[in-house]
């Protein structure tokens, strides 16, 4: 498609909020995919850690 302006290319033909919307509808789902997959990353660290911790512990404790 050509545009002769620029408020022509975000009008999308009449159609630009509903290509514009699903732009950012899906850059926020991928976004807080990231940022779950982050948490998620950050509390298995952690639960590894305190589970290692909690091993150790009973490992001394019974030497």
């Amino acid at each position: 498609m050509n545009w002769n302006s620029a408020s022509e290319f975000w009008a999308m033909g009449g159609y630009g909020l509903y290509v514009w919307g699903s732009f950012g509808v899906t850059a926020l789902v991928m976004g807080l995919e990231v940022v779950q997959a982050f948490n998620r990353h950050k509390h298995i660290r952690e639960s590894l850690t305190k589970q290692a911790a909690v091993q150790d512990s009973a490992q001394d404790w019974q030497a």
